[in-house]
């Protein structure tokens, strides 16, 4: 359906138990250099499945398509997420969760990300709350996203920093992938908004989380405290 919401996920891909309820997936890997694309597989690093469950409990029963492009160590390549970002625009979702970094700057990503912005999508990367800049999360019009500790389940804040736009909660026990989850979580609220109000524009998106946030500024440390 054409009015139907629908986010993609761009991962490790999906547990068997969530692979049944996807819209859809396809996964990308490379062969010698060479793109290739075929028939999900199991996720083997379990980040995508996380990834995947974390959105979802902001938004029960979203249609989502999810795009494979780690392999079991981890690994992928600037075409690969290219490639995986192009087909979910392709396949008229609203949204793309994003929860990597990667730390070179590529005009192949670099344009499909523009091509995703200027097809009306939005782009919701992870960043990390310091250090170097990674990419998606760089690219004009993408949503840079970090955890905040001082976010409950279901709270964001608005950060505007040089670092991240926004942070979320990271949960318990979440380690690095702090930064993965928390992207993930507001990703299911901006989809949880969008389900409800399907012809919001992006600027309208941005003043809903602005206006909403529970925390405005980044966190300030004082005295060993937050």
């Amino acid at each position: 359906m054409a009015d139907e919401l629908c986010v993609g996920v761009i991962d490790s891909g999906c547990s068997a138990q969530q692979a049944q309820c996807l819209a859809g997936g396809r996964r990308f890997w490379l062969e010698q250099g060479t793109l290739c694309q075929g028939e999900l597989q199991a996720d083997a690093l379990g980040h995508g499945g996380a990834v995947l469950e974390r959105l979802l409990a902001q938004a029960d029963g979203l249609s989502v398509k999810v795009a494979q492009v780690f392999d079991n160590r981890g690994v992928t390549s600037v075409l690969q997420v290219s490639a995986a970002l192009l087909w979910l625009v392709e396949q008229d979702v609203s949204l793309v969760n994003l929860s990597l970094g990667l730390t070179q700057d590529r005009a192949v990503l670099r344009q499909a990300c523009a091509v995703a912005v200027e097809a009306g999508v939005l782009l919701c990367a992870s960043s990390p709350a310091r250090g170097a800049l990674v990419y998606p999360a760089s690219y004009p019009g993408v949503l840079r996203i970090t955890g905040d500790a001082r976010c409950a389940p279901g709270q964001w804040s608005w950060l505007d920093t040089a670092q991240a736009d926004f942070g979320a909660a990271v949960g318990e026990g979440a380690g690095p992938a702090g930064a993965s989850l928390a992207c993930a979580a507001l990703s299911g609220q901006i989809a949880a908004y969008l389900r409800e109000h399907r012809q919001a524009t992006r600027e309208q998106v941005l003043v809903y989380l602005r206006e909403q946030a529970t925390f405005i500024g980044p966190e300030r440390r004082r005295g060993g405290h937050v």
